[in-house]
């Protein structure tokens, strides 16, 4: 699967770590930074996963930063994103099942490295479940056609 990912300075180590697991794993990465653990803007690194997401680059992104909301609030500004803050790994699953998240935030101050792994693997293999969850994304759609 082809995955965009990145973080901002809080994220930096944890983004190392699940980009040479999921590069083990086959995954195709795009890293889009941030390339050192200085400090640093997490909604650029937000924008540049989320653009190469809904220009079809890549199929799901990954992001990461102190708590995962920063991330998210920035992600789920861009039109067709449905970024989810998964600290565990119920949510992840649940993200994928029935809101058919296309962007996974992660809070490296929140988990470990081994918990974050396990979530990034759920939340990868973890389809989503259509059904009368697609009426509920359609309203989603709509919503962003309104703004």
């Amino acid at each position: 699967m082809k995955i965009a990912i990145g973080s901002d300075h809080a994220g930096f180590h944890l983004k190392k770590t699940i980009s040479q697991y999921l590069a083990d794993q086959g995954h195709e990465l795009k890293d889009m930074g941030t390339f050192t653990d200085g400090s640093c803007d997490y909604p650029i690194f937000a924008s540049q996963v989320c653009r190469e997401l809904v220009e079809g680059r890549v199929e799901r992104g990954i992001l990461i930063c102190a708590t995962g909301n920063g991330m998210a609030i920035a992600a789920n500004k861009v039109k067709g994103i449905r970024a989810a803050v998964c600290n565990d790994i119920y949510t992840a699953r649940y993200s994928r099942l029935h809101n058919d998240a296309n962007i996974l935030c992660i809070g490296a101050r929140v988990i470990g490295e081994g918990l974050a792994l396990e979530i990034v693997n759920v939340w990868l293999e973890t389809d989503f479940e259509e059904g009368r969850h697609v009426r509920r994304i359609e309203l989603i759609t709509s919503m962003e056609r309104e703004q």
